[in-house]
């Protein structure tokens, strides 16, 4: 007969199956913003890199964004956590509500890797041939 789980293991391992779940689910759409964001303005960035933009430049341009995007998510997300905390206080095992590493640690976690997320639409962007995004309609 197979080792059964116990009940107080499942509870844990679906709460941080369902977070990564979510943090996954939170980077594809970011990604997906962002591309659709860097396609929408192709002719844009193709006339700046014409002009004479320099990478550096163009891919500031588009991480702008991101970095507010991501900073507006942390801080709205942070605040919400530390209210919900209280309602979700019996399931915390081993900490309290409003555990500050915790959730400075989180907040950074989420932030670095909603920060990569945007990075890829952003060095594509740095890669626009500028006569072809002239062209571009």
């Amino acid at each position: 007969m197979p080792p059964s789980l116990s009940e107080s293991s499942i509870e844990p391992t679906l709460s941080s199956a369902f977070g990564i779940l979510a943090t996954l689910l939170a980077v594809v759409g970011l990604y997906g913003v962002m591309a659709f964001t860097v396609a929408r303005r192709t002719r844009e960035i193709g006339l700046r890199i014409a002009l004479g933009a320099a990478t550096g430049d163009v891919l500031w341009l588009v991480m702008r964004e991101v970095v507010m995007l991501v900073g507006t998510g942390v801080v709205l997300g942070v605040i919400g956590a530390w209210v919900v905390s209280t309602l979700v206080r019996s399931q915390l095992y081993g900490l309290t509500p409003t555990d500050p590493i915790t959730i400075v640690g989180a907040a950074l976690l989420l932030g670095v890797v909603a920060l990569l997320a945007g990075y890829i639409p952003a060095r594509r962007a740095t890669r626009v041939n500028p006569v072809r995004a002239l062209r571009y309609e």
